[in-house]
């Protein structure tokens, strides 16, 4: 059974307390996409008031990261995960609620089914896209993770 909104927004209660305390949260995840949600409040706020480019990051590499977890979860054996690279590029400032998209379920799956099958670390770029209220894109981050089997 893949992971639920809930159980990893506990996880961050937890293991990750700046992405909650930040507001950043899972709202939806299935085997190809994993959105996350953060609106743009005081705790998260730059100078020029909009969200800080880091909690924009926070966000983003949790819809990724999530979509990793999840996967491992269901190959039920133990895989190590690393962020080895990221990139990002800012398009607008982000005001209200941002929220984050990742659509590469798959391709992660197929990373660790490599993994899993050659014994080997494997590597896959992941994106997330930020959107703004009026479906406008905010901000765009890709995720370089390593997977391997222990």
């Amino acid at each position: 059974m893949p992971l639920t909104p809930k159980q990893i927004n506990t996880f961050t209660l937890f293991k990750l307390p700046s992405v909650f305390f930040t507001g950043v949260r899972v709202t939806s995840i299935s085997e190809e996409i994993c959105t996350v949600s953060v609106k743009h409040r005081w705790i998260n706020q730059n100078p020029f008031k909009s969200m800080f480019w880091a909690v924009q990051g926070m966000a983003a590499e949790l819809t990724t990261g999530a979509l990793v977890m999840s996967c491992i979860k269901e190959s039920n054996l133990k895989i190590s995960m690393l962020v080895a690279n990221n990139k990002a590029s800012f398009h607008k400032k982000a005001t209200g609620r941002i929220t984050f998209v990742c659509k590469d379920g798959l391709k992660i799956k197929e990373a660790i089914s490599q993994a899993i099958s050659t014994g080997e670390g494997q590597t896959c770029w992941m994106k997330a896209e930020g959107l703004n209220e009026d479906g406008i894109i905010i901000s765009v981050f890709e995720f370089e993770w390593t997977v391997k089997v222990k």
